[in-house]
């Protein structure tokens, strides 16, 4: 069930290569940086070419919601038409 209830927030993330794949669809994925309101274990889903046009470890200002999936855990979600703004690689 999506929390519905939920506000956007924008936040600084960053693609990564998580240790393990295993139940993960691709190589690279997103995750918020570190150091704000949600820790750097949560997942977020946006656009697939958004991590992959740019070198793992780039930074991106985008706007994500807290949910969840039936069955599944939390993770944040980023609408995939969104603007998102490209900050440069991580250091």
């Amino acid at each position: 069930m999506a929390k519905n209830s939920n506000p956007y927030v924008t936040i600084v993330a960053e693609s990564f290569r998580p240790v393990s794949t295993a139940r993960l669809h691709g190589k690279v994925h997103m995750r918020p940086a570190s150091g704000q309101q949600f820790g750097q274990d949560m997942m977020i889903e946006c656009s697939k070419t958004l991590p992959n046009a740019h070198p793992v470890g780039t930074r991106f200002r985008m706007r994500v919601k807290l949910t969840d999936r039936e069955g599944g855990g939390e993770f944040l979600y980023s609408y995939h038409g969104w603007k998102v703004d490209v900050l440069g690689d991580a250091e």
